[in-house]
């Protein structure tokens, strides 16, 4: 990773989820999380971060409640053998509603400080 000052190489320990505890710990009002990990998203917005999805789509504390509730929903029904099947594939529509939405949240967090 090139050095830049807005920037840092963070060593977490080795136990489950370690990374993720780090990352919803050191959230807060001005940091941006990209993920698609849900309840990692959960946490950060309850942090205060800005949270987006890997695909563009936005987390808030509006939507996050419906995106925990679907996930589980997925899980139980992977679990019976229900459904097989993934994400979609990224698309150029994602490419641009993520970089769309990024901007967005560095523009709205630059003005807060």
């Amino acid at each position: 990773m090139p050095a830049h000052p807005l920037f840092r190489r963070v060593l977490v320990g080795s136990g489950f989820d370690a990374a993720d505890d780090w990352i919803a710990e050191a959230a807060g009002p001005t940091t941006i999380v990209i993920t698609a990990d849900i309840l990692l998203a959960d946490r950060c917005v309850k942090a205060g971060a800005t949270v987006i999805g890997n695909n563009g789509r936005p987390f808030t504390a509006a939507s996050i409640g419906s995106a925990v509730a679907t996930r589980a929903l997925m899980v139980d029904l992977r679990a019976m053998g229900d459904v097989t099947g993934g994400p979609a594939p990224f698309a150029k529509a994602d490419r641009s509603r993520f970089l769309q939405a990024l901007d967005e949240a560095v523009v709205r967090i630059r003005r807060r400080v």
